[in-house]
């Protein structure tokens, strides 16, 4: 069975000790699939200290190890060597920046390789690989430019919601100009199409919502429902898909978290980011739909504030994991 490959993330974040502390609350033993660490060795044998458990290094074979952690073990794929003495919590520096860039364009290299089934990512910090010269906004970004992926899909998700974003980190008073009939209908299709590949749901039921409170109220807030919503939602009922909509954000969150959508397809963040969290703020999952691999991630960011404590909640890393085990089953 092929490996989900687990990328460390931030140095200097709670990464490197989320993954120690569900090696030591045995919690990768709810995962089928091998889990291999793509990150440093030397980071990650100091997170172990965290909880009084220093990781004591075995030489595999080049970059591969097998870290032990007392009776627990991890294996990892060494793709730095920072020096511990310049590693600072909730400081990374420029070497930092390089590393966690690293995980990920290895991780990448290995699933379109079909090395890999599929990858995990802990978070990064976006300002941090930028000034080390890798010019993205985020993982995802970075995905989609390395798998030749013109257009992504950023779906959070949990058990009882599953949210989609057309437009994902931009000012509020850009969403109306960023939102188009092409980029509404794409992000239905790329849902659509994952749902079915990746989730096993032959006909995945879709909302869309409209952008406007009440859905504009027959154009009396607004005309981008008409103009190019609508219309979005009529070609991809075309194209055989059971997406219906434009619904009002205020009403129809109530029945998709009971149940009667698969997901919904929001017009901007934080439209689906505050339902979803209010919902699964421990257990959401980050998914990229859309690559030619799988991809999901925690839902959270690097937590400065509780990098070195051993106290950050493990609950997203797993959900990130079991999703990608299910994902990689279909």
């Amino acid at each position: 069975m092929q490996p989900l490959l687990l990328t460390m993330g931030d140095p200097t974040g709670i990464g490197p000790e989320l993954i120690i502390k569900s090696l030591l609350e045995q919690s990768f033993e709810q995962i089928q699939h091998p889990i291999q660490i793509i990150g440093d060795v030397a980071v990650l044998s100091r997170a172990g200290e965290i909880f009084d458990r220093k990781g004591i290094p075995e030489p595999l074979r080049e970059n591969l190890y097998s870290v032990h952690f007392g009776d627990k073990k991890l294996l990892v794929h060494s793709c730095s060597e920072l020096d511990l003495a310049s590693v600072h919590y909730g400081n990374p520096g420029h070497d930092c920046g390089k590393a966690m860039a690293a995980y990920v364009d290895y991780a990448i290299s290995q699933c379109l390789e079909e090395s890999a089934a599929g990858i995990v990512t802990c978070p990064i910090n976006k300002a941090a690989i930028n000034a080390a010269g890798y010019h993205f906004p985020g993982h995802t970004e970075l995905l989609a430019e390395r798998c030749g992926v013109e257009k992504v899909v950023m779906m959070l998700a949990g058990e009882r919601l599953k949210v989609c974003l057309v437009t994902t980190h931009l000012p509020y008073r850009d969403v109306p100009t960023q939102l188009s009939h092409r980029e509404i209908l794409r992000t239905i299709k790329i849902t659509a199409q994952a749902f079915r590949q990746q989730f096993g749901i032959e006909q995945p039921r879709l909302a869309v919502l409209a952008l406007n409170p009440h859905a504009s109220e027959n154009g009396l807030f607004g005309d981008e429902e008409e103009k190019i919503i609508t219309p979005a939602i009529k070609a991809a009922q075309a194209a055989g898909i059971a997406a219906s909509g434009p619904h009002s954000a205020d009403t129809l969150f109530h029945f998709a978290a009971k149940g009667a959508y698969d997901a919904v397809i929001c017009m901007y963040h934080d439209q689906g980011l505050i339902p979803l969290k209010l919902l699964h703020f421990d257990d959401a999952v980050n998914v990229t739909l859309g690559l030619p691999i799988i991809r999901t991630s925690v839902d959270h960011g690097t937590a400065y504030d509780l990098a070195g404590t051993g106290k950050a909640n493990t609950a997203s890393l797993i959900a990130a994991l079991k999703m990608a085990e299910q994902m990689a089953g279909n």
